[in-house]
């Protein structure tokens, strides 16, 4: 298995892959138990399809794809929050509406200009292949900026998680602290997308945070299990597709899924033993 490992961190790109892949999963990790909590779980999905319509219309034009997805999902992140907030379109409804939109506007412009192109697959399904220079600067730079907010704005972002009412009433500026976060997640479904694919994405924010739900209960420790789950995963997949020759995307959601289902049992299998115990 060492000799399995050194042989694969031999390749410059794997490299690449696995130093943005456990960055991204880590950042998304984080963003993801204030999401699922605040049940905008399904925003990364959104916001992929967003991604991908984008990216379409980039490869379309010939121009430089993160530079023109990355503000244009970042709008489309705060257009999702501020429409939620108004409250007369609910957030899974708007989510809906303008990742099928984005999805089809990229569709359409692919169809009118090159056709599937190989690239623009890639982006939909992710590619191992896909990861730049200018994709492990941004990375680093997006892990170093949400582990910052993280820890320096701690407080502000769980009360704003489990109560933003009552965190507006005691001064706390819900809306700067929302926005911060949708801007965060914004970039790290971006950059997420490169590797995962505009289908898979989103996966990296749900898992991580409702498995380690299953059997942590703090906010602090839900937090740093998904964390720990979320890289764990992510290296295993890479692992597993180097071997047997699969899907990176794939495989990573797929560990995901095997280990939601351990993490589950052994939930359930704790339930039962206090069961017992207390009868």
């Amino acid at each position: 298995m060492i000799d399995t490992l050194a042989e694969m961190f031999t390749y410059t790109f794997i490299v690449r892959a696995s130093v943005v892949g456990l960055l991204v999963s880590l950042c998304a990790s984080l963003l993801g138990v204030s999401l699922v909590l605040k049940r905008y779980s399904m925003i990364g999905d959104g916001l992929s399809h967003v991604g991908f319509g984008t990216l379409a219309i980039a490869t379309a034009m010939n121009a430089a794809p993160l530079m023109v997805s990355i503000p244009v999902v970042v709008l489309a992140a705060f257009m999702l929050l501020r429409i939620s907030e108004n409250g007369k379109i609910k957030g899974d409804a708007a989510i809906a509406l303008i990742s099928t939109t984005s999805l089809a506007i990229g569709v359409m412009v692919i169809s009118l200009t090159t056709g599937m192109n190989t690239d623009v697959c890639n982006y939909m399904f992710g590619s191992i292949l896909a990861m730049s220079k200018d994709d492990v600067t941004l990375s680093i730079v997006l892990a170093v900026v949400v582990l910052f907010m993280f820890i320096l704005f701690y407080n502000k972002i769980f009360a704003v998680t489990f109560d933003e009412s009552f965190a507006k009433a005691t001064g706390v500026k819900t809306g700067l602290y929302n926005m911060l976060i949708a801007f965060l997640t914004a970039v790290t479904i971006v950059l997420g997308m490169r590797m995962m694919g505009a289908l898979l994405i989103s996966s990296l924010i749900i898992f991580p945070a409702l498995t380690s739900m299953r059997l942590c209960k703090k906010f602090k420790t839900v937090t740093i299990c998904s964390a720990a789950v979320s890289v764990v995963c992510f290296f295993a997949g890479v692992v597993i597709s180097y071997i047997e020759a699969t899907p990176t995307g794939a495989s990573v959601v797929i560990v995901n899924a095997m280990v939601f289902l351990l993490f589950w049992a052994a939930n359930y299998a704790v339930a039962f033993y206090q069961r017992r115990v207390h009868n």
